[in-house]
């Protein structure tokens, strides 16, 4: 077993590290979020998975409007120890908030460009967000 002197995500390179996330039972990438240092203690205390929402400039709980809930199963941190992978159990079925298992739902033929969406949604984004 390789040696390490980094106890986990090196948050003084950067505020906000990318997270993967990815389906532990099926290996899914399921989408790709960003934590904060704030987030990553949450996530680490509770079990379940706190990302920080760019858009929204707050912590936000995977989850908390949906219902679509992620488990922490393992957490993995790269070489650079700058970016976060976490395997999850996800509950509900969805981790996109299109209402897709995953927010990789898009597939781009590289010959052609053409966009292909694979997958069907799992819910109606209307519906759960009410937006």
């Amino acid at each position: 077993m390789a040696e390490t002197t980094q106890s986990g995500p090196d948050f003084s390179k950067s505020d906000l590290i990318p997270v993967i996330a990815q389906d532990d039972a099926s290996g899914d990438v399921l989408m790709l979020a960003y934590m904060n240092e704030t987030a990553w203690k949450e996530t680490l205390a509770t079990g379940r998975v706190c990302y920080y929402s760019r858009s929204r400039q707050r912590l936000w709980r995977k989850g908390d409007e949906s219902g679509n809930v992620q488990e922490v199963k393992s957490i993995f941190y790269d070489c650079d120890a700058d970016t976060i992978l976490i395997r999850v159990n996800q509950i509900g079925g969805a981790a996109c908030h299109e209402g897709y298992k995953s927010c990789f739902f898009r597939k781009i033929d590289p010959q052609t460009g053409r966009v292909e969406v694979v997958g069907s949604r799992v819910f109606d984004p209307k519906a759960v967000y009410k937006k």
